[in-house]
């Protein structure tokens, strides 16, 4: 039976939940084991090798080898394990997440001093017109004050 999972609305968000952990598991691992210098400098020899050791998508290793984040995220990768890989290529966690807002590092700064993104037209989808998501009924645990995460 599929649990329902009222925060699948939030527009540009993917939760790390069960489902999303079970998918990243093989991916997740995989950034973990950056954390040791001999899989960092294998890693970096050749990528496409180290990547075809593990038992992991294919749709999984393409993300990581174009360094796209966002998609490595949808297929099931937690963002703190997803730093590893940002980190053995020498950036920041601050230069990744701008890379993943399409922002300048610089531009990511900014905005994050300036108290990060407005929550108007981040709560739910459907909030301007867009695809209507299924909701829960008014006054249900957790539908009340959603900001963008």
């Amino acid at each position: 039976m599929a649990l329902h999972k009222p925060y699948q609305d939030i527009p540009g968000t993917t939760v790390f939940d069960a489902e999303q952990s079970r998918l990243g598991y093989w991916l997740n691992q995989f950034c973990m084991s950056l954390m040791r210098a001999e899989n960092r400098a294998r890693f970096k020899a050749d990528e496409r090798a180290y990547l075809d050791a593990w038992p992991m998508s294919e749709a999984q290793k393409l993300a990581v080898l174009s360094r796209d984040l966002n998609r490595c995220i949808a297929l099931g990768g937690n963002i703190y394990f997803l730093a590893k890989i940002i980190a053995t290529d020498g950036k920041s966690f601050q230069q990744m997440a701008g890379s993943m807002t399409g922002m300048t590092e610089d531009e990511y700064r900014a905005m994050m001093l300036a108290g990060g993104r407005s929550v108007e037209g981040n709560r739910v989808l459907g909030e301007h017109g867009d695809a209507q998501p299924h909701r829960q009924p008014q006054g249900a645990a957790g539908s009340q004050g959603k900001g963008a995460i």
